[in-house]
């Protein structure tokens, strides 16, 4: 199944000039965790651990991750041709020293210009000048091959109740206009739900909305997919001053920012395809998103709750020493019937 799916992957960078394709971990947010639509590197390596980077060439594959997953990763990708680099063990180059190494001269690096933050994408695009070749990053060529692929997840949308989001809006714009910045892009979805006060279901465990957003000095657009927004949050953001547009129309909004801007953004979370559409003209302004440091300043509602939750893993905890001490040695016990 997986040397299926590497030979059809293979076939469509054969027919782009791809020497090397790269797949890593991430949807469009550099997201720390990522709903099934974006599980792509799991289906071309059969690798289901939560972290890792596959790297195919037209006779090669690699699997990048690290020690939390050696063993399993090395069961899953038995029989697969996958080969596995144990990530931090001596003599294992890094993805990037793979990717210089196999590269020939005018060779052409692809992946998924979305899915690879744009700080990372300069450093392949430095290693693809120095061998005098060029990305490819229009396309996601698992996309392609993937028949069955999960749909974008579209949970409802529910509002919370919190510091008001004009409030929270109205104090990141100074922050922008201390920067000198009149735009600011933010990608991450757990700023932009903390941001609007508004959460949701795109990922599992995780109450976020695959969302972009961007706020200037006059506008706050909310890009996502509008088909979830009913008409109480539609009220609610008419309230706040807040547009809204497709999801996929960040990528034109981008290209038409005006050269004479300054951009706010995080290079370490705002895609790739984002960075690279931006005008060259355009100041940016490199730094963590200014909400990082506002969120993490808790209300008394969260500060209490907080303080609970610490009670109740105290005594979860404190139950499980008990059971563990009364036990171990005096029945079968391994990591995960301790867990259950």
């Amino acid at each position: 199944m997986i040397q299926e799916r590497l030979s059809a992957l293979r076939e469509e960078m054969k027919k782009r000039k791809i020497d090397i394709y790269i797949v890593p971990t991430a949807d469009f947010h550099e997201s720390e965790y990522v709903g099934e639509h974006f599980k792509a590197r799991k289906f071309i390596t059969g690798f289901t651990g939560s972290a890792g980077t596959a790297v195919i060439t037209l006779t090669e594959a690699g699997l990048w991750t690290d020690g939390r997953y050696f063993v399993q990763a090395e069961k899953q990708l038995a029989g697969s041709t996958v080969t596995l680099y144990r990530m931090g063990e001596e003599g294992v180059p890094t993805v990037d020293e793979f990717v210089e190494k196999e590269l020939p001269e005018s060779g052409c690096i692809g992946f998924d210009g979305r899915v690879v933050n744009g700080s990372w994408g300069r450093k392949l695009l430095a290693i693809a000048e120095k061998k005098k070749g060029s990305l490819y990053v229009t396309e996601d060529l698992i996309d392609l091959i993937w028949k069955d692929r999960p749909a974008l997840s579209k949970e409802p949308l529910f509002l919370l109740e919190e510091k008001s989001t004009a409030d929270k809006i109205a104090d990141l714009r100074k922050v922008m206009e201390k920067e000198g910045a009149n735009v600011h892009i933010l990608t991450s979805l757990y700023d932009i739900a903390w941001l609007l006060n508004i959460r949701g279901g795109d990922i599992d465990y995780v109450p976020v909305i695959l969302s972009y957003l961007v706020l200037t000095d006059k506008e706050c657009i909310w890009f996502l997919q509008e088909e979830v927004v009913d008409e109480k949050i539609a009220a609610y953001l008419k309230e706040n001053h807040i547009t809204t547009r497709p999801y996929d129309a960040i990528y034109d909004y981008v290209k038409e920012i005006p050269a004479d801007a300054c951009v706010l953004m995080n290079g370490n979370t705002v895609n790739y395809r984002i960075t690279s559409s931006l005008k060259k003209e355009i100041r940016i302004v490199d730094q963590p998103n200014p909400t990082e440091i506002m969120k993490a300043v808790k209300n008394p509602v969260e500060v209490e709750n907080i303080r609970k939750a610490h009670v109740k893993d105290g005594v979860a905890f404190t139950k499980f020493m008990y059971w563990l001490k009364t036990n171990i040695g005096k029945i079968p016990m391994t990591e995960i019937s301790a867990s259950d």
